[in-house]
């Protein structure tokens, strides 16, 4: 029994003996496959680390060059502003067309006025008060068509004048006087425009001081459109 013993320990221990270096290696390619890992899983954390680092301090620019109140005030507001002015005044040719137009308008009435040797007033009448409806662009309330006469009811804008005072005029505040004298020439206008049409309405084309009242009537007002060019230049500041 005890030969068999031994046998069976000399067995276990040469068992031990054959199966230990294949164990050994396996333990030793473990072992270095866990330290492979151990060393990624220590680089990403450094890398995500880093990241983080990176991502705080770019967090932090802003601060670093955070401008004094003054200056914040300078870029929040007044830089816009004027880049908004800016913008205004290089548009201010497409602004001024409605204005540009009137003035054509009311020119070409006042020549077809002034002509010598018309044949046909009556006609003639009705070109200066086609022209004048289009120079005065629903201005005049009372001479609007019932379709811009509705609108106008329901609170929407339609004299383009007053359109084109509010946005040239719409970065000034309301008590600049700036626009409020822009505003007060564009009240003269309509007024100018209204009392032509009164002076139009009542006038014989046949008769020639009658067609001369028409005309100064026309040059008053071509002269108030232009009054009113120069406050909408004022407030673009062109």
């Amino acid at each position: 029994m005890a030969v068999t013993g031994f046998r069976l320990v000399a067995f276990s221990s040469a068992a031990n003996a054959f199966f230990r270096p294949n164990s050994m290696i396996e333990s030793k390619g473990y072992h270095h496959q866990q330290q492979k890992q151990l060393q990624s899983s220590l680089l990403g954390f450094k890398t995500y680390r880093r990241d983080v680092a990176l991502l705080s301090f770019l967090a932090l620019m802003p601060g670093l060059y955070r401008p004094s109140p003054a200056t914040a005030l300078t870029i929040g507001i007044s830089g816009p502003k004027e880049w908004l002015k800016e913008q205004k005044r290089k548009a201010s040719k497409f602004l001024l067309a409605p204005v540009d137009a009137s003035r054509e308008s009311l020119r070409a009435a006042y020549l077809l006025l002034t002509a010598s040797g018309s044949k046909e007033p009556n006609k003639d009448l009705e070109e200066v008060q086609r022209l004048l409806k289009s120079a005065a662009r629903d201005c005049v309330p009372r001479e609007r068509n019932s379709f811009v006469a509705f609108q106008a009811t329901t609170g929407v804008e339609v004299c383009t004048f007053r359109l084109v005072l509010k946005n040239a005029a719409s970065l000034l505040d309301n008590k600049d006087t700036v626009k409020l004298e822009a505003e007060a020439m564009l009240n003269d206008l309509i007024t100018s425009f209204t009392s032509l049409y009164d002076v139009t309405n009542e006038a014989d084309m046949e008769s020639a001081s009658k067609r001369q009242k028409v005309a100064d009537a026309l040059m008053d007002t071509i002269s108030s459109l232009k009054k009113f060019e120069q406050g909408i230049k004022d407030c673009l500041e062109v």
